[in-house]
């Protein structure tokens, strides 16, 4: 377990993009072939992954499984709700270089205050070809205004412009235009400036296993890169028998799914339909396929809050450490189903781990997640999951230690 866990701790700090992410994912799968959407497939390995962007689909196919057979497909996604740098980012403030930046996702302004900053992602040449980057040192901050200047903040609480007040410093004096631009190419060992970037900023402070009792892990981006570390994780190890065990890790989650990687796109209904056809079956079979098919969407969940207990259906109250929580919503906001419910379920209890449900208040309209939208696309059946957590959409959120574990082995025993 506690190997496990330092793994998780591990995956957590190299990922602070999804594109990290995606590395950190194909590093712990080093044994599958990487195949490139270019390439013909009919050569096809029975363990192999391809990568488009920030997003990542692998999977393990039975020996002798013919071509109709039908997948058991673990789900998450790879980005996290944070500050995007903006294309022309230089600003010179009153003698402080800062940098212009975009909101992503449904962030909590007021976490993203006072933390020393890295800088993560990807910087693309002139000549097209794109390289990570990942400046793991303090070099922005959000400076909060001091009480002195805000008297009333405690009583009236923090008001946050996201255009005025989430601006980051990264230096004084006076800054000039482009001097972003060179500061990065140089960090990613370019000749000159990129002609385009994706670029993170994220708190330096890595992922920690806390408390007296040590029994909770506190880090960034726990939502959702602790579903793709569990699902990578069961999917290294699975041997599976009847169904073929896929992994699809979508990006832009946060901001909709609507992209050439994420939920909505067409990228997961591509590559199930060419492995399909690269076994030597035909359209008839690839819907065959689908039709035997299932789905867990692993994205996290609700915890129930000790200080807020009054925001939680009194009924469904997850707690941290006691296993994985089946999210139900009849709105389908989830895409759980009862027959899909019971699948997991027999997934747990296979795996010996725990389980719980969670349901939203009545009067408190609940997120929603990749599941409907892969079940939408495909005809899939498809269970929402995910381990109980609190403070989501911080820039630093916290979990129980154990409950990763539990997801995992519940992934595992799904793909077996």
């Amino acid at each position: 377990m506690a190997a496990h866990t330092d793994d998780l701790i591990a995956y957590l700090d190299a990922s602070p993009s999804p594109w990290h992410a995606v590395a950190s994912t194909t590093r712990r799968l080093a044994d599958f072939d990487v195949l490139s959407e270019h390439d013909d497939w009919s050569d096809l390995p029975a363990r192999g992954l391809v990568v488009r962007d920030g997003a990542i689909i692998a999977w393990a196919i039975p020996e002798g499984s013919p071509a109709h057979t039908g997948f058991h497909i673990a789900g998450a996604h790879t980005d996290s709700p944070g500050l995007r740098v903006k294309p022309s980012p230089d600003l010179d403030t009153v003698g402080w270089k800062q940098l212009a930046v975009e909101v992503y996702g449904g962030i909590l302004n007021n976490t993203w205050l006072d933390r020393d900053l890295g800088l993560a992602g990807r910087v693309v040449s002139l000549n097209g070809s794109d390289v990570l980057v990942n400046v793991a040192e303090p070099i922005a901050r959000v400076p909060q205004l001091a009480v002195h200047l805000d008297r009333g903040v405690n009583d009236t609480g923090l008001q946050l412009d996201p255009q005025r007040h989430l601006t980051p410093v990264w230096g004084v004096g006076a800054g000039r235009p482009g001097e972003f631009a060179d500061w990065i190419g140089t960090c990613a060992e370019l000749d000159g400036r990129p002609a385009w970037w994706e670029l993170c900023l994220y708190d330096l402070q890595g992922a920690a296993i806390i408390g007296a009792d040590r029994s909770l892990l506190t880090s960034a981006r726990l939502d959702n890169q602790l579903s793709c570390w569990a699902a990578t994780v069961a999917l290294a190890a699975a041997e599976p028998r009847m169904q073929i065990a896929m992994i699809v890790l979508n990006d832009h989650e946060e901001v909709g799914s609507a992209s050439t990687t994420g939920a909505q796109g067409p990228f997961l209904g591509t590559v199930i339909e060419r492995l399909v056809f690269a076994r030597g079956g035909s359209r008839e079979d690839f819907h065959r396929a689908l039709s035997a098919s299932a789905c867990v969407s692993a994205d996290n969940a609700h915890a129930v809050h000790p200080n807020y207990v009054d925001r939680h259906e009194p009924s469904h109250r997850p707690i941290v450490n006691a296993g994985p929580a089946i999210k139900v919503n009849s709105n389908q906001r989830y895409a759980t189903s009862a027959t899909t419910a019971a699948l997991f379920q027999q997934a747990c209890e296979q795996a010996g781990v725990p389980w719980q449900v969670f349901v939203s208040r009545n009067n408190m309209p609940c997120g929603s997640t990749i599941g409907p939208v892969t079940a939408t696309r495909l005809g899939v059946g498809t269970v929402d999951v995910g381990v109980p957590q609190l403070s989501m959409h911080s820039a630093r959120e916290l979990c129980g230690v154990d409950d990763p574990l539990h997801l995992a082995a519940a992934l595992g025993a799904f793909f077996s």
